[in-house]
């Protein structure tokens, strides 16, 4: 989305910075970049459109505890061998590359990270490469016990996942779990210093679509980042479809409606989430708006699959296999060819909007968030 936090409006009262903002790649390529017909083979992990590569979402298993309806069926999803994995010394030899490649920032995604035993050596090992970040985002059901071993270590700060405040209805859309449990984990994320906490709020048209407002008062009475995200296709179940979408600018409006919101200056202008702070309160809303308002011009995103597949794009199904360098005995030099590879190749955007677009084969879980 736009950076501009301009306090204009317009006459709804819409910020201008919100209502202009461009549609195919709505936040602009950031810095200026030579563009070249080779592959650089020196500096940043760039791409052939200028955007310099510098987080590394890492996937450490494709399991999960839980089997939210928008992510998982209830039953009937096969898992890998636990031979196929990354070991944590080949996921930390790969992030230790990447490294020397610019990249700062690493996050531990699943499935569910915190089903795999010994995660907070994994951690450990992360945190030893020298990276400027290390958070994790995860379903806060096994968090509580492990908080402070995982600050220890070296994780900075956690996302937990929460799709409604009401214990019945979180339920019904996690299937398995409990409310009570995830909030919990908050309490303990941020006693541990775990923070700033983000909690990750998946919208669903007729599910938990009427709860926008409550969670902006979660997020007023806790002073935590309350982040809302569009349903993608990305669903095991391939039962994706726009009538379940509920758009980041529906979710605004609401809530700018009863409590007037204020845009928040965003410097690295690369974050995946429009941040709005309330004009009266503490506490943030975060609207990432994958679908109807991409921001693809600045992604810096690359990911490691827990079997170590190397992808450049949520929706893209090119994959390059680093473990297969890994285990077949590869040098460093030959990890970093494929890194440099892999984001060359990228496409300008997901095309989730052109009438050609193809949901990716495998799901969210399988690839890592």
């Amino acid at each position: 989305m736009t950076s501009d936090c301009s306090d204009a409006a317009t006459s709804d009262g819409v910020p201008l910075a919100v209502r202009s903002a461009v549609r195919l790649s709505v936040k602009p390529v950031v810095g200026e970049y030579p563009r070249t017909q080779a592959m650089p083979v020196t500096g940043p992990l760039i791409d052939a459109y200028g955007r310099v590569h510098s987080d590394l979402r890492i996937s450490v298993t494709d399991r999960c505890n839980l089997r939210c309806v928008y992510c998982m069926p209830e039953d009937g999803m096969t898992f890998l061998a636990r031979e196929d994995l990354l070991s944590f010394e080949e996921i930390a030899r790969v992030a230790r590359v990447a490294r020397g490649l610019g990249v700062t920032s690493v996050r531990l995604t699943g499935g569910e990270p915190l089903v795999r035993k010994g995660l907070v050596d994994l951690v450990a090992m992360i945190a030893e490469v020298g990276f400027d970040d290390i958070a994790m985002t995860t379903n806060g059901v096994h968090l509580a016990a492990h908080a402070e071993a995982l600050r220890a270590a070296g994780l900075a700060r956690v996302n937990i996942s929460c799709d409604s405040l009401r214990p019945d209805r979180f339920g019904e859309i996690r299937r398995r779990g409990h409310l009570a449990t995830v909030l919990d984990a908050m309490v303990a994320a941020e006693a541990a210093g775990l923070t700033p906490l983000k909690v990750n709020v998946v919208l669903l048209r007729g599910r938990n679509d009427d709860e926008i407002l409550d969670f902006a008062a979660f997020a007023r009475d806790s002073g935590r980042l309350v982040r809302f995200i569009e349903f993608m296709p990305l669903d095991a179940q391939g039962q994706w479809d726009r009538d379940q979408l509920v758009p980041g600018r529906e979710v605004f409006e609401t809530i700018n409606a009863r409590w007037p919101l204020t845009p928040l200056d965003d410097p690295s202008r690369i974050a995946p989430a429009e941040r709005f702070g309330f004009v009266d309160a503490t506490g943030e809303i975060g609207l990432i708006s994958s679908v109807t308002e991409p921001f693809c011009g600045t992604c810096n995103r690359l990911r490691l699959t827990a079997e170590g597949s190397v992808r450049n794009c949520l929706f893209s199904d090119d994959e390059m296999s680093v473990r297969d360098v890994v285990r077949g005995g590869g040098r460093d030099e030959e990890i970093v060819t494929l890194l440099r590879r892999a984001v060359w190749s990228k496409f300008p955007g997901h095309a989730i909007n052109e009438v050609n677009f193809l949901a990716p084969r495998r799901s969210m879980s399988m690839i890592g968030g």
